[in-house]
């Protein structure tokens, strides 16, 4: 028997989730949305047991998106990679600050941050400075 895993990414280039949810729009309409990274996790079953890739903008983790399945990409340099097939609902969570970090790194279920509740993922996220401040602070 699996237990869920996560990933977590750091975001680069976007500032935060709305941004996110407009570039993956606009690059992949109503299709999955794809990462593609160069390694590929060898926990995988774990992973697609329920597992997210849970997003960190400017060092804060404020969304999830649920892992569908992984896709083997060969680049135009003959390197074998991993696209990670993502659900398009991107989940808010409760902010959490992470230090900087390269590639992606598991995250197990019990250190994964809550969903916001249903009434609150529809709001505007903070900026992330602003997000971080109030996670160290434990107000979010």
């Amino acid at each position: 028997m699996t237990a869920t895993l996560h990933l977590m990414k750091l975001c680069v280039g976007s500032e935060g989730p709305d941004e996110l949810i407009r570039w993956q729009q606009s690059r992949y309409g109503d299709e999955p949305a794809i990462h593609v990274t160069r390694m590929w996790p060898k926990r995988e079953k774990e992973l697609l047991d329920g597992g997210s890739l849970y997003w960190v903008f400017k060092g804060v983790m404020l969304a999830r998106q649920r892992l569908l399945r992984m896709e083997e990409r060969i680049g135009e340099d003959g390197i074998r990679r991993c696209a990670l097939v993502l659900d398009r609902d991107l989940v808010r969570v409760g902010a959490v600050p992470r230090r900087p970090f390269q590639g992606w790194r598991y995250l197990k279920a019990e250190d994964a941050p809550a969903d916001l509740p249903a009434g609150r993922r529809s709001e505007e996220a903070l900026p992330p400075a602003v997000a971080a401040a109030l996670a160290e602070m434990g107000l979010v």
